[in-house]
């Protein structure tokens, strides 16, 4: 629709204009839980007290919605029909002060933005939740929708009686007659504004905190889930986190928690992971587990937990003016997320899999053509909504890591306090966050900021090293490189570490350190002279800084032969890190790497290492390893996985790790059926519960090999008729391999819009197997046909989905390559967002190409 795509500088020019005194928004839902066309809108009354720099002077509204019944300003009727295009509300004439009032019809999502309404398959009990990041409240009300337009909110919510009904502030009174009025907000962004109803199991608790001067701060906590998943949902466990983090933030900000109360709604269909709706914070609800799940799992909603809980001070009460400076909420919350996990909870080892998992997810972002400094070039919301990425979440939290080791711990919380008290309830930019910084540690940081916040790429760091006829290091530096893309050299602080065995059977252990800052592209590091010859040299040891780690040849021999040996868990997940660089990078055959899964893989203590290890272990078999070889090397790796499966400890999350990992890989004939018999209990492996959640899991490579029909995926529902069980459903049916099926698929996905969010999600999932490459080729030049128009007509979650998922990377070919290039040619004009989501996806799969060349031409093995 024309205006749907609000600019920078169109926010810029209304921001200089208005100022918002308030919003009033009164919903009726009753029409939720009706049937056919009367459930698909509801009524949104909005009142809007603005004012105004120029009197006389125009402006717009924003609103997506069917139809609206009236705009009133200032007391004077507007013509709906005249001032509504389906976007905007054209406002003209304005006066110092102003009171708008829209009643519009607006309706509920399918797709989880806006205002989602999802009716559980298990009960028929209808659920409500609001999602708006970065611009969709205009989808539920009428609003000027730009994060630095902030002001107070008061909701009111008609609801069927008897719902459970939320909003950022605390309930204002008894509900009367399903009317739920809200206590107002202070002033806060449109985006994180929320509203949660239907009939949720809700648990409460208080926290309580006594300050030093005597004040008491109590805050009451909700947790929400559906019905269905009660007898599932863990309270007491978010509630303990919850505490803790809250234990922290307190600690550390000297900015009491400004928005009363915390609920914490586990909610349906959710695109995200959470979002931080002040007082109101939203999670999907896969983190609350049905089945058994590791300790990974409990560590990783507890850091999102506490990432959003960092949000309500980086992010809530002090917002970026326009998406440009995205990064100081989400870099802020991704850092101080891990930080409160690794100080304040059980979770201690939460750095390693900051370092493990969410800086991988920073490297393949700053690798790719659309990498982009921390502080982006946002133009319009439809760059925002691609922003949400691993370079402003995780490149920018281990830019902040590496700050912090710096100036200091002290001098950044203290700036951090400092930044709360100078900007509560306002916004701000990058220079305002600078500001408090440098006064605080001292330091001129703007040179920092050139360096680390306002340039794109990522650097690498090689040892280099000499030693005299006795083995002793005589000189060692480190060498720094970028690409020729992004050529900038970063000042590092790094620690360089030696390690080695005391003797043949002994484990590798480190035995000397030095830390220093490395600039330019060669750095010395005098204070490892003269140590005795190490095994190995870890550059970038205990992660301090962002790069890509190397290796000179003695430690990479030293990893291939012994990678298993290296005690320290931090220093084993950063290897295993770096390999994975290198494979991508098309610096080690694909089957190197597999090798040392195999070898190495079981040793692992770290669960979330490990799930990590297969992961890219399937990736670099599915995309990495040379056609010719692949076959081979899929049968190593499923032999490899059950070996280790039957060598686990009974009962263990290592166990559950390895039974997914091989129920992923599972191939072969003897294999399958052993997903079968663990299926039909025909076959055991001690200590392995195979639970509903498992089942499913090991039913998907069945159906996927044709060898689960939909009579026996029927029968797997008929046990699980749930939300879930609806959900794996559509992915094993999509997985089969018959043509008819993936037409079948494409149809409902890509010609149809009546799957809801959840559904498209799992039909991709199903329908993208590797294994069938052959049967999915026809379906490579119906994509490039088909993106434009999906992108234009359908809304960008469903069209990023299908972009992204949909594409032919199953077919690492030259003539997909080609493809690619062809459409990114005749399509100059296409939507900058959607060209640059089919740009990323030919890099990876150039990026594949190239690491199967690499892997070809280690030639066949022995």
């Amino acid at each position: 629709m024309p205006g749907e795509n609000l600019s920078r500088d169109e926010a810029r020019t209304r921001g200089r204009l208005l100022s918002v005194e308030a919003y009033d928004v009164a919903l009726d839902l009753r029409s939720a839980v009706a049937q056919g066309a009367q459930a698909d809108t509801f009524r949104s009354r909005t009142t809007i007290r603005f004012r105004c720099a120029e009197p006389g002077a125009a402006t717009f509204a924003d609103l997506l919605a069917p139809a609206v019944t009236s705009v009133t300003l200032n007391g004077r009727e507007l013509d709906p029909a005249e001032v509504f295009d389906g976007t905007r509300i054209a406002l003209d004439d304005l006066a110092a002060e102003n009171t708008l009032v829209v009643d519009a019809r607006c309706a509920y999502s399918r797709t989880g933005e806006g205002l989602h309404r999802f009716v559980d398959p298990e009960d028929g009990e209808v659920y409500l939740y609001t999602q708006y990041e970065p611009a969709d409240s205009r989808r539920v009300f009428a609003t000027f929708e730009q994060p630095d337009l902030k002001a107070p909110f008061t909701f009111e919510v008609t609801a069927p009686e008897g719902w459970a009904v939320l909003s950022n502030g605390a309930r204002d009174g008894a509900a009367e007659g399903g009317r739920h009025r809200f206590a107002t907000t202070r002033p806060i962004s449109t985006y994180i504004t929320a509203v949660v109803a239907g009939p949720y199991h809700v648990v409460t608790d208080t926290y309580r905190r006594t300050f030093e001067d005597g004040t008491e701060l109590e805050i009451p906590l909700g947790a929400l889930c559906r019905k269905g998943l009660a007898k599932h949902f863990d309270a007491d466990d978010v509630f303990a986190v919850t505490k803790q983090g809250l234990d922290f933030f307190h600690d550390h900000f000297d900015f009491p928690y400004p928005f009363g109360k915390y609920d914490q709604a586990f909610v349906p269909e959710y695109n995200l992971g959470a979002m931080e709706n002040p007082g109101c914070v939203t999670f999907r609800e896969e983190f609350i587990f049905r089945g058994k799940v590791t300790e990974a799992a409990y560590e990783r909603r507890a850091n999102v937990i506490l990432h959003e809980m960092a949000h309500m001070w980086f992010g809530d009460l002090v917002t970026m003016q326009w998406w440009d400076d995205l990064w100081l909420k989400e870099s802020y919350a991704d850092f101080m997320g891990s930080f409160a996990l690794v100080e304040a909870t059980r979770f201690t080892d939460g750095w390693i899999t900051f370092a493990n998992r969410r800086k991988s997810w920073a490297y393949r972002a700053d690798q790719l053509p659309s990498t982009h400094p921390v502080t982006a070039d946002i133009r319009d919301l439809e760059d925002a909504k691609l922003n949400f990425d691993g370079i402003t979440y995780a490149k920018g939290a281990a830019v902040l890591k590496q700050l912090v080791a710096y100036v200091g711990q002290e001098a950044f919380l203290e700036g951090a306090r400092r930044y709360f008290k100078r900007h509560a309830y306002g916004n701000t930019r990058l220079a305002d966050l600078l500001a408090v910084l440098e006064e605080t540690s001292g330091r001129d940081l703007a040179q920092w900021s050139r360096s680390w916040l306002e340039t794109a790429g990522v650097n690498s760091l090689t040892p280099q090293v000499v030693y005299d006829a006795q083995d002793r290091i005589t000189e060692l530096s480190v060498l720094q490189e970028a690409a020729d893309s992004h050529p900038e050299l970063r000042p590092h602080r790094v620690a360089v570490g030696l390690y080695r065995r005391q003797d043949a059977d002994s484990a590798l252990v480190r035995y000397a350190r030095a830390e220093v800052d490395v600039s330019g592209p060669r750095t010395a590091v005098p204070e490892l002279a003269g140590q005795e010859r190490p095994e190995l040299i870890l550059v970038n040891d205990e992660d301090l800084t962002y790069c890509k780690v190397r290796f000179d040849e003695g430690s990479l021999a030293a990893l291939r032969a012994r990678l298993g040996d290296l005690a320290d868990p931090m220093a084993r997940a950063l290897c295993w890190a770096a390999l994975w660089g290198l494979t991508r990078d098309g610096l080690m055959p694909a089957r190197d790497y597999l090798d040392l899964v195999r070898r190495f893989a079981g040793r692992e203590s770290d669960i979330g290492v490990l799930q990590s290890l297969h992961d890219q272990a399937q990736a670099a078999l599915e995309h990495y390893t040379a056609p010719e070889h692949r076959e081979r090397a899929a049968r190593e790796l499923a032999e490899g996985a059950l070996h280790e499966l039957r060598l686990a400890e009974p009962g263990s999350g290592h166990q559950l790790t390895w039974a997914r990992h091989f129920a992923a890989v599972a191939a072969a004939p003897a294999d399958l059926q052993l997903l079968r018999g663990l299926l039909d209990g025909t076959a055991k492996i001690d200590g392995l519960d195979v639970d509903q959640e498992l089942r499913w899991t090991l039913l998907g490579p069945l159906a996927a090999h044709g060898l689960a029909d939909e009579a026996a995926i029927g029968a797997e529902l008929a046990r699980d008729d749930t939300a879930s069980g609806r959900r794996h459903q559509v992915r094993c049916l999509a997985a089969r391999p018959s043509a008819e099926v993936k037409e079948q698929a494409w149809q409902q996905v890509v010609e149809s819009d009546t799957l809801s969010n959840a559904l498209v999600e799992a039909t991709i999932a199903g329908f993208a197997q590797p294994e069938q490459r052959e049967l999915l080729a026809p379906c490579a030049p119906r994509y490039f046909e088909a993106i434009e128009r999906v992108w234009r007509e359908r809304s960008i979650e469903i069209g990023m989905a299908v972009v992204r998922g949909l594409f032919p990377d199953w077919l690492v070919e030259q003539s997909t390559l080609d493809a690619a290039d062809h459409w990114l040619a005749e399509h100059a004009q296409a939507a900058p967002a959607l060209r640059r989501l089919v740009l990323e996806k030919r890099d990876d799969l150039a990026r594949a190409l190239r690491a199967q060349a690499c892997d070809a031409a280690a030639g066949a093995r022995p």
